[in-house]
Protein backbone atom coordinates (compact mmCIF):
# COMPACT_ATOMS: atom_id res chain seq x y z
CA UNK A 1 0.00 0.00 0.00
CA UNK A 2 2.92 2.46 0.83
CA UNK A 3 4.87 1.56 -2.15
CA UNK A 4 1.51 2.22 -4.14
CA UNK A 5 1.43 5.40 -1.85
CA UNK A 6 4.81 6.70 -3.23
CA UNK A 7 4.51 5.48 -6.88
CA UNK A 8 1.48 7.57 -6.94
CA UNK A 9 3.33 10.28 -5.79
CA UNK A 10 6.41 10.42 -7.84
CA UNK A 11 3.52 9.96 -10.78
CA UNK A 12 1.87 13.46 -9.84
CA UNK A 13 5.39 15.01 -9.35
CA UNK A 14 6.12 13.73 -13.03
CA UNK A 15 3.24 15.36 -14.39
CA UNK A 16 3.64 18.13 -12.93
CA UNK A 17 7.36 18.74 -13.80
CA UNK A 18 6.79 17.54 -17.24
CA UNK A 19 3.40 20.11 -17.15
CA UNK A 20 5.30 23.15 -16.35
CA UNK A 21 7.98 22.13 -19.16
CA UNK A 22 5.51 22.00 -21.69
CA UNK A 23 4.79 25.51 -20.23
CA UNK A 24 7.80 26.62 -20.63
CA UNK A 25 8.27 25.71 -23.91
CA UNK A 26 5.14 27.16 -25.15
CA UNK A 27 6.65 30.45 -24.13
CA UNK A 28 9.59 29.86 -25.24
CA UNK A 29 8.36 29.10 -28.35
CA UNK A 30 5.81 32.20 -28.37
CA UNK A 31 8.37 34.28 -27.41
CA UNK A 32 10.54 33.42 -30.54
CA UNK A 33 7.64 33.92 -32.67
CA UNK A 34 7.07 36.76 -31.35
CA UNK A 35 10.46 37.68 -32.01
CA UNK A 36 10.22 36.83 -35.81
CA UNK A 37 7.66 38.94 -35.82
CA UNK A 38 9.36 41.85 -34.76
CA UNK A 39 12.23 41.03 -36.62
CA UNK A 40 10.10 40.86 -40.23
CA UNK A 41 8.39 43.76 -39.92
CA UNK A 42 11.95 45.68 -38.94
CA UNK A 43 13.05 43.87 -42.31
CA UNK A 44 9.98 45.13 -44.23
CA UNK A 45 11.04 48.37 -42.97
CA UNK A 46 14.55 48.78 -43.82
CA UNK A 47 13.13 46.93 -47.57
CA UNK A 48 10.68 50.17 -47.82
CA UNK A 49 13.52 53.04 -47.09
CA UNK A 50 16.17 51.50 -49.06
CA UNK A 51 13.63 51.33 -51.99
CA UNK A 52 13.32 54.76 -51.25
CA UNK A 53 16.89 55.73 -51.06
CA UNK A 54 16.80 53.98 -54.61
CA UNK A 55 14.08 55.79 -56.05
CA UNK A 56 15.66 58.81 -54.79
CA UNK A 57 19.35 58.15 -56.14
CA UNK A 58 18.23 57.25 -59.32
CA UNK A 59 15.97 60.20 -59.86
CA UNK A 60 19.24 62.26 -58.83
CA UNK A 61 21.21 60.27 -61.64
CA UNK A 62 18.75 61.31 -64.11
CA UNK A 63 18.65 64.29 -63.27
CA UNK A 64 22.59 65.04 -63.53
CA UNK A 65 23.26 62.82 -66.39
CA UNK A 66 20.09 65.48 -68.40
CA UNK A 67 22.97 68.37 -67.35
CA UNK A 68 25.47 66.54 -68.87
CA UNK A 69 23.55 66.33 -71.70
CA UNK A 70 22.80 69.87 -71.62
CA UNK A 71 26.40 71.32 -70.54
CA UNK A 72 27.66 68.97 -73.46
CA UNK A 73 25.76 69.72 -76.45
CA UNK A 74 26.18 73.75 -75.39
CA UNK A 75 29.77 73.49 -74.79
CA UNK A 76 30.03 71.76 -78.42
CA UNK A 77 27.94 74.02 -79.94
CA UNK A 78 30.39 76.91 -78.58
CA UNK A 79 32.84 75.32 -79.70
CA UNK A 80 31.64 75.14 -83.63
CA UNK A 81 30.93 78.49 -83.78
CA UNK A 82 34.42 79.52 -82.37
CA UNK A 83 35.94 76.93 -85.32
CA UNK A 84 33.86 78.79 -87.33
CA UNK A 85 34.42 82.33 -86.92
CA UNK A 86 38.13 81.39 -86.55
CA UNK A 87 37.39 79.67 -89.81
CA UNK A 88 35.81 81.97 -91.37
CA UNK A 89 38.35 84.70 -90.63
CA UNK A 90 41.28 83.07 -92.04
CA UNK A 91 40.09 82.22 -95.12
Amino acid sequence: DEFGKLLERERISSNEHLTRAILRERAATEEERQKAQRFARQLEEKDRELKKHDAYYKEQLARLEERSAQFYKVTTEQYQKAADEVSSRFK
